[in-house]
C-alpha cells in the first residue's frame, strides 16, 4: 500500500469518532471507492490496467473481502487480474460463498484443480461445497488420487461436525522417534502446515498424547517423543457437534483438538482459526433466528434472495397482528366511559411487555448457548428471570398508574372517574401484562430447545408475534374486570 494511502486511512480513522468503524472498515471502503472508480471507466484497457493495478498493491485478503461488494462479473475480472497463483488461492479462501461461486463458474476445471491443489484440505472442501455434484466427480477425479482422497474423506460427514471442521493434514509419530527424526520429516513436509501440536501415536494410530512445537526445539535432537511428550485430556469423534467443539477449544484454549474415530485412531484436527469461523457461523445464524429471518447477515445478498429469507416469519407475524385486531373487536363492545381511555395504553402495554420477554429469553438463549445454563441450575435461572420480570412490571405499573392518577386528578383526561380506579386499572393492568411476557420470555426457549428446536427462534419471531397476543389479553381482562367491579 502507498505511503499516502496509509495516512489517509488513518486520518480517517482519526476523525471518524465511531467506535463501531475499525481499521479494516475504512480500508474496506477505500479499496471499494477505488475499485468501483476503475470500473467506470470507459475502456477495458484502462480497467485491465487500473484492477491489475490494484491487485498487485493491495493483499488477495482485503481483495477477498471487498469483492462482495462488486457487481457478479466484476468479481471474477478482479480475481483474474491477481497476480499470482498463491494470491489467486488465498482470494478463493477468502471470500464469502457468493463471489466463490461467481468466479468458480467462469474459471475451467483445470484451473480450480490448481487451486485446489495449492490449499489445505479443509479449505478445499469448503470451495467445492457449492458446486453440482457432476462438476465436484469431475474435478475430484483430476486431482491427485492422495489428495483427492482426503477431499472425500473430509467431505463424506456431516455439515456442521467435527469432521467437517477438521482437516486430515497434520503430523503424527510413534513414541519411539526421536527429535531430530521428526524435525527431518517436518522439513521434508513443508505443505503441510499444522506444526504447533505433534500428536504421538501408537503403532496402529491410536492417540496417546502429543508434543507442543516449543518442545522440539529447546530440547536435545536425540530424546525421543516418549520423553518430552504430554497426555492429551480433550478430545472429540467425528460427530461431535460444532457447539461442542467450540465450547471445548474456548473453555480449555487448545490450539490443536484431535478428532479420533471409535477405535480412538486420530484421523484429524480441528484448529484454533476453524473454531473461529464455526464461531462466526454460529453467531450470523443465531443473530439471524433471532431477527426472524434465515438469511446470513450480509448487505450484499441478492434482494430477492433475502427478502423469501425473511418472509416465513413475518407471516407468522401478520397472523398474529390479525388475531390482536380481533382480540381488540371483541372488547369493543365494552367501549366506553374508562375503557375507551384505557386503549390508549395499548403501544406502552404491548411494547413494555414485549421487551421484558425479548430480554429474559435473550438472556437465557446466551446461557444456552456459552453452556451456561446446566440442568441443575436451571431452576434458579428461571426463578431469577420470573422475579425480575414482575418487579419490573410492578414498578413501571405503579408508574403508569400514578401518573394516570395525577393526570386523571388534575382533570386533564376529562373522563369523570375516580382518579384511583382509573389509575389502578391502568397500572394492574400493564403488571399483568409484563407478567404474560415474562413467562413467554423465560418459558419458550426452554420449550423450544426441549423439542430439539434452536430457543434463539425464540427470542425474535415467537415473542414478537405472540406476545402482544397475550399481553393485550391479560391488560384487557384485567381493566374489564376492574372497570365492573369498581366502577
Amino acid at each position: 500500500m502507498e505511503i499516502h494511502e496509509e495516512d489517509k486511512i488513518n486520518e480517517e480513522h482519526a476523525s471518524a469518532g465511531n467506535l463501531m468503524e475499525s481499521r479494516t472498515s475504512h480500508l474496506d471502503d477505500l479499496l471499494s471507492e477505488k475499485l468501483e472508480k476503475a470500473f467506470e471507466q470507459q475502456t477495458s484497457h484502462f480497467i485491465l490496467h487500473d484492477i491489475a493495478k490494484i491487485a498487485s498493491e493491495y493483499s488477495p485478503i482485503d481483495l477477498a473481502y471487498v469483492a462482495s461488494r462488486l457487481p457478479s462479473n466484476d468479481r471474477f475480472v478482479l480475481y483474474d487480474n491477481l497476480s499470482n497463483l498463491e494470491a489467486k488461492t488465498q482470494f478463493i479462501i477468502n471470500t464469502d460463498s457468493n463471489t466463490r461461486a461467481a468466479v468458480l463458474w467462469h474459471i475451467s476445471d483445470a484451473e480450480i484443480k490448481q487451486l485446489l491443489e495449492n490449499m489445505p484440505t479443509d479449505e478445499a472442501v469448503s470451495v467445492l461445497e457449492g458446486m453440482s455434484e457432476r462438476r465436484y466427480r469431475r474435478i475430484v477425479d483430476m486431482l491427485e488420487p492422495i489428495k483427492a482422497g482426503k477431499i472425500k474423506e473430509i467431505k463424506k460427514h456431516q455439515l456442521n461436525t467435527a469432521g467437517r471442521l477438521m482437516t486430515n493434514e497434520f503430523f503424527s509419530f510413534t513414541m519411539d522417534m526421536t527429535i531430530g527424526q521428526v524435525a527431518e520429516y517436518i522439513r521434508n513436509n513443508p505443505g503441510i502446515d499444522l506444526t504447533r501440536r505433534i500428536f504421538v501415536v501408537s503403532s496402529i494410530g491410536e492417540l496417546l498424547g502429543y508434543v507442543p512445537a516449543r518442545n522440539l526445539i529447546i530440547n536435545p535432537h536425540t530424546f525421543s517423543l516418549k520423553q518430552v511428550m504430554r497426555p492429551i485430556l480433550h478430545k472429540v469423534n467425528v460427530d461431535s457437534t460444532r457447539e461442542e467443539v467450540v465450547d471445548l477449544v474456548e473453555r480449555y484454549k487448545i490450539s490443536a483438538l484431535p478428532v479420533v474415530d471409535e477405535n480412538d485412531v486420530i484421523i484429524g484436527v480441528i484448529t484454533y482459526e476453524d473454531v473461529v469461523e464455526a464461531i462466526e457461523d454460529i453467531a450470523d445464524e443465531t443473530i439471524g433466528r433471532i431477527a426472524g429471518t434465515g438469511e446470513k447477515v450480509s448487505e450484499h445478498d441478492p434482494m430477492l434472495k433475502r427478502f423469501f429469507a425473511r418472509s416465513p416469519w413475518l407471516i407468522v407475524t401478520l397472523f398474529a397482528g390479525l388475531l390482536n385486531m380481533w382480540v381488540m373487536s371483541c372488547f369493543q363492545t365494552y367501549a366506553g366511559f374508562a375503557f375507551t381511555f384505557v386503549l390508549f395504553f395499548v403501544p406502552l402495554i404491548t411494547g413494555l411487555s414485549g421487551n421484558i420477554g425479548i430480554q429474559c429469553s435473550t438472556v437465557l438463549v446466551r446461557s444456552m448457548a456459552i453452556g451456561a445454563l446446566s440442568a441443575g441450575s436451571r431452576g434458579e435461572a428461571i426463578f431469577k428471570e420470573i422475579t425480575i420480570g414482575l418487579s419490573i412490571g410492578l414498578l413501571f405499573g405503579t408508574i403508569s398508574g400514578l401518573i394516570v392518577y395525577t393526570f386523571d386528578f388534575i382533570g386533564i383526561t376529562g373522563i369523570s372517574v375516580n382518579p384511583l380506579v382509573l389509575g389502578s386499572i391502568v397500572g394492574i393492568g400493564l403488571w399483568g401484562a409484563c407478567l404474560a411476557g415474562t413467562l413467554l420470555g423465560v418459558f419458550s426457549p426452554l420449550f423450544f430447545a426441549r423439542i430439539g428446536v434452536d430457543p434463539a427462534i425464540a427470542s425474535g419471531p415467537i415473542i414478537t408475534a405472540f406476545n402482544d397476543f397475550l399481553s393485550m389479553s391479560i391488560y384487557f381482562l384485567i381493566a374489564l374486570g376492574l372497570g365492573t367491579l369498581l366502577l
